[in-house]
């Protein structure tokens, strides 16, 4: 028996969500799946369908959004040779294909209202004819679909049929965004760590460091985990040392590193700091106010770039060296914790 693919994570809100998922795996009805892009719906739809009794039986998976209209009900329903210019035999479609077993339909909210109607009339009397056909057939197959949309909202608008939504959820698994399970962002990030360090030939995962792990658990995360993924993957990529934890996180790469990202004090602010006098001294030398201008600015520039030194290197227009050499002539070194 296959098993379903590993959900990562621990947290109240998930492990609420996958008793919800083992529970209705077994009860052979279609099922709704909603939760926001990258939260995992194909994961769940594989559990539903590895955890029922139609483990043994095919798994299918169509995006609904990836394919056009006029190709889409081919790829659901099949059809017979001639039915269009181009089509010179028979071919089975998706609920033929999945006879026995499982059919997972994401995005099924950008149906349209026509394919909506024979997906209706499948999911509720188990009939359909191939694109073309004439002959009815017989389709075992138990729906999964899935969406990020309100389709509550949509079937009021008339963009989605609400006897189709009646069919389908049968009962609804609700996904946790992953700004709603932060306690699994740890677990997340070290699992994909893990993977990327293999990818790239290291022999092990030196960690994050603790401003990094801030960082991470400070996102929002609109893209959820697959988001994540991108992030601690392209992070380590870019970091290159396997023998230091990794300092920065690099969640946003269209940021441009030559934009001016450090706004520049107007002068008369840069005068007054340079005349504020000192408690306890009355003339103070300029190469040391000069030293206290560029020491706010330093502390400024990190503040805003996540205490990173490689990308406040970058906005200031500095070599990596040079900002450093910066950091500790100022003190402004931090230590970082191996394994973090």
């Amino acid at each position: 028996m296959r098993t379903p693919t590993s959900i990562i994570g621990n947290s109240p809100a998930l492990s609420s969500a996958l008793d919800h998922v083992s529970r209705l795996a077994g009860v052979n009805r279609p099922v709704l799946v909603l939760g926001e892009r990258g939260t995992g719906k194909e994961l769940v739809a594989e559990r539903l369908h590895y955890l029922s009794g139609r483990w043994d039986g095919p798994l299918l998976k169509l995006n609904c959004a990836a394919i056009a209209e006029s190709l889409l009900e081919s790829e659901l329903f099949g059809h017979e040779a001639g039915a269009f210019t181009g089509a010179t035999r028979i071919r089975r479609g998706r609920f033929e294909r999945a006879e026995g077993g499982s059919l997972f339909l994401d995005e099924v909210a950008t149906m349209s209202l026509r394919l909506q109607e024979k997906l209706l009339r499948v999911v509720e009397y188990g009939e359909f004819e191939r694109l073309g056909g004439q002959e009815t057939l017989r389709a075992d197959v138990r729906v999964i679909a899935a969406t990020n949309v309100d389709l509550q909202q949509r079937a009021a608008q008339d963009l989605f049929r609400s006897d189709l939504l009646d069919r389908l959820s049968f009962d609804v698994v609700h996904l946790p965004a992953l700004r709603q399970r932060s306690g699994d962002i740890y677990e997340l990030a070290q699992h994909f760590a893990v993977q990327m360090c293999a990818e790239l030939g290291w022999d092990m995962f030196a960690g994050f460091t603790e401003q990094a792990l801030a960082v991470l658990l400070e996102h929002r995360w609109p893209g959820n985990v697959r988001e994540l993924k991108n992030v601690v993957e392209r992070s380590l990529y870019r970091w290159g040392d396997p023998r230091e934890p990794v300092a920065d996180i690099v969640i946003d790469p269209f940021r441009s590193p030559f934009a001016p990202t450090v706004p520049v004090p107007p002068a008369d602010a840069t005068a007054a700091a340079a005349t504020e006098p000192v408690a306890g001294a009355t003339d103070i030398a300029f190469t040391e106010r000069i030293g206290r201008i560029e020491k706010q600015l330093l502390q400024e520039a990190l503040a805003q770039h996540g205490q990173s030194q490689r990308r406040t290197a970058q906005a200031l227009g500095l070599s990596y060296d040079q900002l450093r050499g910066l950091v500790r002539k100022h003190g402004l070194a931090r230590r970082r914790r191996r394994g973090q």
